[in-house]
Parts: structure tokens; C-alpha cells; sequence
């Protein structure tokens, strides 16, 4: 979707760079607020043009006692779309001042009746990826994930949406700690403030914390306006880049708990090669090979090794470089899974560098790698990229199964409150920002017990391709879960697991089937055909994986338009549209998910007024039906079909 005039006409009341003193930020030094960078902080500004689409300026700043200010704006001439975030340095040889109350802030025109659109996240539980509208009023609403993790996405999600009666402003929080949101709304001026949830501390000489980042979108227009200019923004300006180029869809194959081990404890140079192999000689090519928990030394028992970051010489006595030049020599990126956050007793960096950790109560069996010890990042760094390089990983896959809230408290001294927390994320960005920098090329995937770290900072660097821990083969958990992923996020993987059992139930495990393969269309994708599955396993394969990638290919460059709720209700049909308006193609989808009673369905599209008059032409890859009907059918509720009990069907179309 392109931006319109009335797009950016609503987007001038958002917050961007106009004078040097006029900064959206909020704090207090030792107690006296302060407002943006007042004339006596001396604020000098610099705005430069980092490309065709994208502006950035910097305002400094410092106070007679050397604190330094440093704020950020990027702006965008493609989309109405504004981005800050505020830093400040000690610049003295003594502490500074208590810096508090620190927030980025807006304020813009609203209606009575203006209402917040929020969602809960991942909460590592069925009912995460829940979303509720609430009314914006006068009294200060406050919304934060959970302040006992630590992680961004867990009990709130940190994107949103402000509905405005006949526009909408979606909004997204870059903070991969607990981040808190706080709004109201008073004589028509709906106001906004974020920040860290724990922040009252001085710096020592030469620190610097920093804000949260807020990204501002305005969009004139309803729900499905609001929807597509986000996603179109995400893409072209968010979602990294594999070697310069916009990531397409990618298909996962690894051997899942192979020699009866947990995870990944039973790989092995030999048997990854073998299956690889295999696969490939069946007919299925991954263009990604995934090595996930386990190829480090953990004695069968992938926790208890994270922090001996080194491949296990028993399974792989030479390391994983042959591995890597198997698939570089056939076009495969090698992704490989690390933890270097979560330190368990016993591993090489909890006996070799005790300085390197934030430790809890004494009996606990893990640890938080500092993060924010430059010391510390510098030889995590150094180990991990020597791994990259040796084992020709193409994409870093990080996961984070820890909450760090209560040991980023542990220990604080009176007025160092949130700055545990503060320097370890700043540090957790510079890692990965040198890991890229080292080996141009790589891209990261980012996981923390699954979607609990998906964050806008982080999707700047990195993609979901686990984005959660639940519901991987549960059908209904999985379509709500991809209803949130493909308006805020919209590049992830899906499984092809099948949990559900013929009586509608979910805790079985059937083979791979159709149905599955319905229930995984996502940009990328892994099929759980295992690599020594019989031939009309892998013969399953190689029908679905065009279907599957032709209309992944459609998802990274069309609209979304969800065609029915997502309630998880196993008697309720599940659909959603796709719709390019450049190439005038796109495809639906509809599911009958296993206790819907009737079988006949009657779809009414997405058809844009121009497109009304004009014929589609549909196709049915899987039977091979084609047929055409006019836009105004297709929209009015003349699409009527009959689907069996669990089932899908996905229709290819062309406007013509």
C-alpha cells in the first residue's frame, strides 16, 4: 500500500524534527523538570539524508555540569512515519545528576471516544496473541509487559494502534526490556509518554543510557487502511536485508530429535550431512539448514551446556565448517541456535569468567551474561564470531529463555534504579549491530522463549522465525497467533506440525498432511516431513512447497485482509485475502477447521472500488479448476464453495 496526501496531512501533527529546543522528551535532573533541550543546554541540531526516502537529525545538548543530551529523529518522505529516541552521557570525571521521569512524548488532536487497539503478546500460554480495544480518557492509563520477566512482549505487546475516529495512528515501543506506555486524553489533546518502567539513577563517568524508541505511523483512513500502510512501511524500511536484497520466502528442513535426543543433542557431522543429502535427493532442497539446541557440549541435556560455546567434539570432532560448505556449495544458509545470555553452572563461562555474570540466589543453576560490560561483550563477541566464520552460519539465531528482571534489580545502590537494565539492552544492540558488521551478509533470528523479544529494535536487525513456543501443531492457537503476525510482523516461519486428533481434540501428533501444510502458509516455512520419511511422504513435499511458496512469495509484496476472527474456535471457518494493487494479483485462503457443522462456505472478498466492474480469475492449484467472476460478486458474497471437514483451500487470482 502507498502512502496518500491525507496520510501525510494527518502525519504533520506528529512529532518531527522542527527547532532545536522542540525535542519530544521528558525528565528530571535531581528532581526539576525539564522539556526537550532548553536554550541554557545550548542545543545545536544536524540533519542529514540517509537516502532517497529517510531523514535523520540530531539535537545536542549539555548542562553546565558536562551531562551530554543526544536526540535522534528519523523521518520518512515515502510514509508518514516519525522515529526518536533520547540519549545522555556523563561527560564529567564525578556523577551527575538523578536522571528520572526520562520519556519520549507526543501530543496531537483526538476525539472524545478515541480508543487504544493493544494486545497482550507472546505470554508463553494459549491465550497470548490476544488483542483489546480500550477507550482513551481522562485519567492516565499505564500499560507495560510483564515487570517480573523482563522481556518486551510478554503480557503487552509493543506495538499499537490509536483509533481517531476516521484516521489512526499506529505506534511501536523499541525497548527489549519492560517498557511501559502511558496515556490520556484531556479537551481533545491525546497525550503519550514512553519509557523504561524502572528508571531513577545518576551515571558514573562516561555512561550513557538512552530511551525507548517511538515509532509514530498516521493514517488517514479505518482499520484496513491502517493495517496495510504499516506492513508496506515494515517492509520497505524495517526488515533486514539478505546481501542488499529483500528476504524471500525460505524453506527450514533440520532432523528434529534425531537418535531419539532432545532438540538437537543428537546431531552430528555425519548425520547432518547424510540428511541433507537425503533430502535433497528427494527432491526437497531447504534454503535453510536448522541447528538448533545441543551441538555444544550439555551431556544430552541442551540447558545445562549454554556457555560452553563450542562445538561438541564428540559428535563433531572437526567442528562445523563441513556442515557450512555442504550447504554454501548448494545454496543453503546454515542457521545455528545460540543462547549466550543464559549461563549455566558448570559451562565454560561460568567457571572460566565469573566476573562476566550477574548471579542470583546461590543455589540457582543459572546466570545472566552482562551485557552491559563492554569487557564481557568483547570476548562474547570474539567467541561467537569465530563460530560464524568457522561454520560458514549464515543466519545467527539467538534465543533468550530467562527472565532477567530480578537479577537486573539485584543489588542496585540507592538512586541506580533500571540502570542494570538500561546497559545490558544497549549492549545486547551493540552485540548484534558487531556481529553484522564482522560478516556482512549475516541476518539474525530472533527468539526468547519464542516471541517474548520481538520488539521494534530488535526487528531492525532481526527476523521471528520462531516466534513462539506454543501451539506449533494446534491449529486454532496458530491461525490467531498469524493474524497478529502478518498485520504487525510480517516476516515469520510456521510449522507443519498436526496436534489435533479426530474427535476435534488437540494432544496427538499425526503425520504431516494437506491440512497441515493449510495451516502453515507464512513467508517461511518449516515441513516436518522428517529426512527418512517414505516417498509419498516426501512426495507430499513436493506438491505443497511451490503452492506454499508462490503465495509467499505474494505475502512480502501484497495487502492482508483477515476475511473472519480469530477466536480459536474449532467451529468457526478461518480465511484471509491477499491483494497486490501494483500487479493485480493476490490469492484467499479458507480453512474448515474440524468442528465447523456446515460444509458450504460464502466468502466476501476485499474488492477495490475500481476493481468492482472488472473480472477475476481464479485458480485452484491442488485441483486445477479455474473460473472467473466480477469484482462485485467476488465482494457481495457470491465466492460460495464447499470445503470437507478439515480442510483448505487456497485460490490464486488475477484481476484481468
Amino acid at each position: 500500500m502507498k502512502s496518500s496526501k491525507n496520510d501525510f496531512v494527518r502525519g504533520s501533527v506528529l512529532p518531527g524534527f522542527m527547532a532545536k529546543q522542540i525535542v519530544p522528551a521528558r525528565y528530571r535532573l535531581d528532581g526539576k523538570l525539564y522539556e526537550g533541550i532548553p536554550a541554557e543546554f545550548r542545543p545545536e541540531a544536524l540533519t542529514k539524508r540517509i537516502d532517497a526516502n529517510t531523514y535523520f537529525s540530531v539535537i545536542t545538548g549539555k548542562t553546565p555540569e558536562g551531562l551530554e543530551m543526544r536526540a535522534e529523529c528519523t523521518e520518512y518522505t515515502d510514509y508518514p512515519v516519525t522515529e526518536w529516541v533520547f540519549y545522555m552521557t556523563n561527560t564529567d570525571t564525578v556523577n551527575s545528576a538523578v536522571i528520572s521521569d526520562f520519556e519520549i512524548t507526543a501530543g496531537f488532536c483526538a476525539p472524545d471516544g478515541a480508543k487504544l487497539y493493544h494486545g497482550n503478546g507472546d505470554t508463553c500460554e494459549p491465550g497470548g496473541y490476544s488483542w483489546y480495544t480500550d477507550e482513551i480518557g481522562k485519567e492516565e492509563t499505564v500499560i507495560y509487559p510483564d515487570e517480573n520477566d523482563g522481556n518486551p512482549c510478554k503480557g503487552a505487546f509493543p506495538y499499537m494502534r490509536f483509533c481517531l475516529g476516521d484516521w489512526n495512528v499506529n505506534a511501536a515501543i523499541g525497548w527489549s526490556g519492560t517498557w511501559q506506555l502511558k496515556t490520556k486524553l484531556i479537551d481533545g489533546t491525546l497525550s503519550i509518554a514512553v519509557s523504561q518502567k524502572r528508571f531513577n539513577t545518576y551515571l558514573e563517568p562516561g555512561e550513557t543510557v538512552r530511551t525507548p524508541s517511538l515509532i509514530l505511523e498516521a493514517v488517514d483512513g479505518g482499520e484496513d487502511r491502517a493495517r496495510n500502510l504499516w506492513r508496506s512501511w515494515y517492509i520497505d524500511h524495517v526488515l533486514p536485508r539478505e546481501n542488499g536484497r529483500p528476504l524471500e520466502p525460505k524453506l527450514v528442513l533440520h532432523t528434529w530429535m534425531i537418535e531419539g535426543l532432545p532438540e538437537f543433542c543428537g546431531t552430528s557431522e555425519e548425520n547432518q550431512i547424510k540428511a541433507i543429502n537425503t533430502y535433497m535427493s528427494g527432491g526437497l532442497k531447504p534454503d535453510i539448514w536448522w541447528i538448533d539446541a545441543g551441538w555444544y557440549p550439555c551431556n544430552n541435556n541442551w540447558p545445562t551446556g549454554t556457555g560452553n560455546w563450542r562445538p561438541n567434539p564428540e559428535r563433531y570432532p572437526d567442528g562445523l565448517h563441513k556442515i557450512g560448505e555442504l550447504c554454501d556449495e548448494n545454496g543453503i544458509d546454515l542457521l545455528v541456535w545460540f543462547e549466550p545470555e543464559r549461563i549455566w553452572r558448570g559451562t565454560e563461562v561460568w567457571n572460566e569468567h565469573p566476573d562476566f555474570l550477574i548471579f542470583g540466589d546461590p543455589e540457582d543453576n543459572n546466570a545472566l551474561f552482562n551485557m552491559g560490560d563492554p569487557k564481557a561483550r568483547e570476548w562474547l563477541t570474539d567467541r561467537i564470531d569465530s563460530i560464524i566464520k568457522e561454520a560458514h552460519i549464515r543466519i545467527y539465531r539467538q534465543d533468550f529463555n530467562f527472565a532477567p528482571a530480578a537479577l537486573w534489580a539485584k543489588g542496585e545502590a540507592v538512586n541506580r534504579q533500571g540502570i542494570h537494565e538500561n546497559l545490558h539492552i544497549q549492549g545486547y544492540y551493540a552485540y548484534w549491530d558487531e556481529l553484522i558488521r564482522r560478516n556482512p551478509g549475516l541476518w539474525m533470528d530472533s527468539c526468547a522463549s519464542g516471541g517474548r523479544r520481538n520488539d521494534i529494535e530488535t526487528m531492525k536487525r532481526a527476523v521471528p522465525l520462531h516466534y513462539t513456543d506454543v501451539g506449533y501443531g494446534h491449529h486454532l492457537i496458530k491461525q490467531k497467533q498469524h493474524r497478529q503476525m502478518f498485520e504487525w510482523i510480517p516476516y515469520f516461519r510456521a510449522h507443519t506440525f498436526n496436534w489435533d486428533n479426530p474427535d476435534g481434540t488437540y494432544g496427538g501428533n499425526r503425520p504431516v498432511d494437506a491440512f497441515a501444510y493449510q495451516n502453515a502458509f507464512a513467508p517461511a516455512l518449516t515441513s516436518m516431513i522428517e529426512w527418512n520419511d517414505p516417498d509419498e511422504m516426501y512426495a507430499l513435499g513436493r506438491f505443497y512447497h511451490p503452492i506454499w511458496r508462490r503465495a509467499a512469495e505474494i505475502m512480502m509484496r501484497a495487502d492482508y485482509y483477515p476475511l473472519t476472527e480469530t477466536r480459536m474456535e474449532a467451529s468457526d471457518w478461518y480465511a484471509m485475502q491477499f491483494y497486490d494493487p501494483a500487479r493485480k494479483d493476490g490469492f484467499v485462503q479458507i480453512i474448515r477447521n474440524i468442528r465447523v457443522e456446515d460444509g458450504r462456505v460464502t466468502i466476501c472478498g476485499y474488492v477495490p472500488e475500481e476493481n468492482i466492474d472488472r473480472i477475476y480469475r481464479f485458480e485452484d492449484p491442488v485441483s486445477g479448476r479455474v473460473w472467473t467472476m466480477s469484482g462485485r460478486n467476488f465482494c457481495s458474497g457470491g465466492f460460495e464453495d464447499k470445503l470437507d471437514p478439515r480442510s483448505g483451500v487456497v485460490w490464486f487470482y488475477t484481476v484481468l
